[in-house]
């Protein structure tokens, strides 16, 4: 007779006639079980959720590398007629009524402007603002009340609910101070790259901001400003 290698089973199966079921034995399964079920259902939610990675670089930017900006936002007491765009920066640029993709949409029986537009600023310290520079002639009264619904740079990323502060101005109200008063933004930004989960990238950019708001001298001097860094 050959060798059984059975001989080794150490888990040797017990006919069936010879065992009896307990409620304790009952108990132990039920909670075995219950417990298997449950670790399994943790591990297919963490296998199937998504995970937020962050990573920190350098931002190498070119002399000539530029800044696509997004605004749009409501003058409440100003027409369309005296409001501008005027970009100005380090590198010496300064231009006054900036009209290239922007638009200017009159409400509320033309005394109020919605002024959305998209230009490209130089990488470099700088500031754009709306102003009424100009216009042809200067309003009676230049009240600069105003709501800002978008301010975005780079790329706009086209998913719901993506964390961070990409849009950290939206809807920002000034409509409740002086008549007289000039706005500044001081916006400091951070490069971003957000990759999803089918390796898409959008080279964006996040920011925060701090506000000044003081009283202008001279109606010719009061600007909505925003300076970038």
């Amino acid at each position: 007779m050959g060798f059984d290698v059975r001989r080794f089973d150490i888990y040797r199966k017990i006919p069936k006639d010879l065992t009896q079921p307990t409620l304790t034995g009952a108990i132990i399964s039920i909670a075995s079980c219950s417990f298997i079920a449950f670790l399994l259902l943790v591990e297919l939610s963490s296998f199937i959720s998504t995970d937020m990675k962050n990573e920190m670089f350098v931002d190498q930017a070119k002399p000539d590398d530029k800044l696509l900006v997004r605004l749009n936002v409501s003058l409440l007491k100003l027409s369309c007629d005296f409001i501008g765009l005027d970009i100005q920066d380090d590198m010496g640029r300064h231009e006054v009524g900036f009209a290239e993709n922007v638009r200017k949409i009159p409400f509320n029986s033309g005394g109020s402007c919605r002024f959305e537009g998209e230009f490209l600023v130089n990488k470099v310290p700088g500031n754009f603002h709306l102003s009424t520079h100009s216009a042809r002639m200067q309003p009676q009264v230049t009240d600069f009340a105003h709501v800002i619904h978008t301010l975005s740079f780079g790329e706009e990323i086209r998913e719901d609910n993506v964390p961070g502060a990409f849009t950290a101005l939206s809807d920002i109200q000034m409509n409740d101070k002086n008549s007289d008063s000039s706005f500044d933004y001081y916006i400091k930004l951070v490069p971003t790259i957000y990759q999803d989960l089918h390796s898409q990238k959008w080279y964006s950019y996040q920011y925060t901001f701090a506000n000044k708001v003081c009283v202008a001298i001279h109606a010719k001097s009061k600007v909505g400003v925003v300076r970038h860094s």
